[in-house]
């Protein structure tokens, strides 16, 4: 099985293209391991590529324990990427089907080569209040946002003083969060720059959220922290987020890069 690993600030993903290849085993048994960092090729996620009758193509990810996610910023940008340079998107649009719906991507080229890519990621969903959630070692206040996932925005005076790893793999299957939650710490640096780290749901500690990004935003705005656009700088690199007020849709700006393309051999139960 040919693959292409691709990643979007280090949140790295395993592409198959479905049009050009057959899965002889399940995705949610492939993931794991294809996506095992010491066994595997090594990702945060597999991302399936299919034909789609509603857009340029249609997107499945699977994150590395094989749960599968609703939609991804920084896998979006990758697919509209790989998409692009194989000639299959109509101009520098590039149009993808996932679970949360149809996204729109704007594609920066350069030369024949896809730079910069800008996603809408639609009108995000916020929780009415806040919640408060209690782990082993502390209590949080924070703001529920979904941006095609749903993440928990929590705002802390400096991130140095967070052990965000241990309390996010507590926080992701709190009892609050029947179906999960992917889990932001948020530090206002200034009002349009904001440094954030995420535990995803299904994936744990990854270097780049792009819908952790997109929240990290809508809740800043909304507790009067930040504009409606700022910069987000995740461990792996810088995103920028406006969240537009005519359309009300948050739009991402972010690079996307091929690491390599490889053979997997996949076998059932491997």
């Amino acid at each position: 099985m040919k693959f292409t690993k691709m990643h979007g600030l280090g949140n790295d993903f395993i592409i198959v293209d479905l049009w050009e290849e057959c899965l002889s085993v399940s995705p949610q048994r492939l993931a794991p391991a294809i996506c095992h960092r010491h066994f595997g090729v090594g990702a945060d996620g597999l991302v399936l590529i299919r034909h789609s009758t509603r857009a340029d193509c249609r997107m499945q990810i699977f994150n590395a324990d094989g749960s599968e996610a609703e939609s991804c910023g920084n896998a979006l940008r990758c697919v509209a990427k790989y998409v692009y340079e194989a000639g299959r998107a109509r101009g520098d649009m590039v149009t993808i089907e996932a679970l949360a719906g149809i996204y729109s991507i704007e594609v920066i080229p350069r030369g024949q080569q896809a730079d910069l890519l800008k996603v809408n990621m639609g009108v995000p969903l916020v929780a009415p209040s806040k919640v408060v959630v209690v782990t082993l070692q502390s209590s949080y206040e924070g703001l529920v946002v979904n941006t095609g996932v749903p993440h928990l925005v929590i705002f802390v005076p400096s991130l140095a003083g967070v052990d965000y790893m241990g309390e996010g793999r507590q926080i992701e299957r709190h009892e609050l969060f029947p179906e999960g939650v992917n889990v932001d710490f948020v530090e206002v640096m200034r009002p349009d720059f904001l440094r954030l780290v995420v535990w995803e749901r299904g994936a744990g500690a990854t270097l780049a959220c792009g819908t952790g990004a997109s929240a990290a935003l809508v809740a800043a705005n909304l507790l009067g922290f930040s504009p409606r656009a700022a910069t987000v700088a995740l461990p792996g690199g810088q995103l920028h987020i406006e969240w537009n007020h005519d359309d009300g849709c948050i739009y991402m700006l972010g690079p996307a890069e091929k690491v390599f393309s490889g053979a997997y051999h996949a076998v059932e139960g491997r």
